[in-house]
């Protein structure tokens, strides 16, 4: 994007500058009006523009990505909050059909043993295109409950459970679609996925995490991430006696809101900490450190599986929210990653993640130009691949006579994020230091 008379910015952009040179001033553009706009507004320097006015830095959502993306000419300086066809993870049957590929391909170039660490996702079919192979496998386990979700949707729209194939006899063929469906468009296909009836319980109430995962490129892959994020639960105590009741199996807050005795309070959140410290008490460290390590696995392992169809774009970067269900074996499952994670807060504590979260999201795009491009830690972030596996520094451990290195990552560790921006950023040329 060009220069912007009309930005409030005074020689911003206009001359070339050196590569890694400090920025005084960001015009940015942002279309949520949520805790995102507030860490822009209080980003010294950061000046936001109007409609159109010219910006270096867009926080949009996906519906203006797909309408103006490739009509936009864009200077090497500006950042993006998507990549083009981000859906290839983020959209329920193309996240499966990439991973399902890339399991093959391992099989195919390493084994199976290797496949077999993308065994992380519920058997998985889509409707109506797959709906003969999904009547297949549903008649091998009688009785088994099953999960239908719509491609497209968030927030816990249009999913239901069900047991019997009369349930779903509308997704057979395309042309049995209600009214309501054909109008909206993006709504192409559903998933019958197998339900995963054995969720980990914690008071009786099953749970899912949200997790963050920043993606800076695609080639060379480079992924962050983020220390914290929260275990969403449910309202009401589980059980698989009734399927219908969307308080006990949906574990989405849009959802749980709505519940009759649910509490603002209270809320249904706990911070991943909490959860961390919860299940190292209950089941000891050892447990613990697999089960994440599992989680890692399927981070890097997802985002694998789309990095030759996902079009990388210097301009892009993407602040995914995957949504991961434990089962009583801890074992860890992947339900869906979001390209558009809710950064509207439940809380007060809600409100503070999300912003500093937002806030270190903003400090690794590095519009100012304050780091190296060689942290391995930035805020609440640790470089979790860059290009390759990235290893803790300060931890090796001796087994066997070899050397095991620990992954970079930290999840529901302590963030001690305050002390470690101070030690890592530079002023902005013209700031003093915060």
């Amino acid at each position: 994007m060009s220069k912007s008379k009309a930005s409030g910015c005074k020689g911003a952009y206009g001359q070339k500058r050196k590569e890694g040179e400090g920025r005084s001033c960001v015009r940015y553009k942002c279309s949520l009006l949520n805790s995102i706009l507030d860490v822009l507004r209080q980003r010294p320097g950061w000046v936001e523009v109007k409609e159109d006015g010219e910006w270096d830095f867009n926080w949009c959502d996906v519906g203006w990505l797909r309408e103006n993306f490739d009509n936009s000419y864009m200077e090497e300086h500006v950042r993006i909050c998507h990549f083009r066809n981000h859906y290839e993870l983020t959209r329920k049957n193309l996240m499966v059909k990439n991973l399902k590929r890339y399991r093959k391909t391992l099989e195919r170039e390493a084994g199976r043993l290797e496949a077999a660490k993308c065994d992380f996702f519920p058997r998985t079919f889509e409707l109506p295109s797959e709906y003969h192979l999904f009547v297949e496998e549903f008649k091998r386990s009688p009785g088994s409950t099953w999960i239908m979700k719509p491609v497209a949707r968030s927030q816990g729209k249009g999913i239901f459970l069900f047991r019997k194939l009369k349930d779903i006899m509308e997704w057979k063929k395309d042309g049995t679609r209600s009214e309501e469906q054909r109008d909206e468009a993006q709504v192409e296909s559903y998933v019958a996925q197998r339900y995963i009836e054995n969720p980990y319980l914690i008071n009786g109430r099953k749970f899912d995490l949200r997790v963050y995962v920043l993606v800076m490129s695609y080639l060379p892959l480079k992924a962050w991430l983020y220390r914290d994020g929260f275990a969403r639960f449910s309202n009401t105590r589980f059980s698989l006696s009734s399927i219908d009741d969307q308080y006990v199996h949906l574990t989405n807050v849009a959802v749980q809101k709505t519940a009759p005795d649910y509490d603002p309070e209270k809320g249904c959140k706990w911070q991943m900490q909490r959860l961390r410290r919860y299940l190292t008490a209950k089941h000891g460290s050892e447990t613990v450190e697999a089960l994440f390590k599992d989680i890692d696995n399927i981070f890097i392992r997802s985002l694998l599986s789309v990095q030759k169809v996902i079009i990388n774009d210097k301009h892009c970067f993407e602040l995914y929210g995957y949504d991961i269900l434990l089962d009583q074996d801890l074992k860890p499952w992947l339900i869906e990653v979001n390209a558009s994670p809710s950064l509207t807060a439940s809380s007060q504590e809600d409100y503070e993640m999300k912003y500093r979260l937002l806030e270190d999201t903003l400090n690794i795009v590095n519009m100012e130009g304050r780091l190296t491009g060689r942290e391995k830690r930035v805020g609440g972030y640790d470089l979790m691949w860059n290009d390759g596996p990235v290893y803790r520094e300060d931890v090796s451990l001796e087994t066997l006579g070899s050397t095991y290195q620990m992954a970079n990552t930290h999840l529901g560790c302590v963030n001690d994020r305050k002390k470690q921006l101070r030690q890592l950023l530079k002023p902005v040329p013209g700031q003093k230091k915060a």
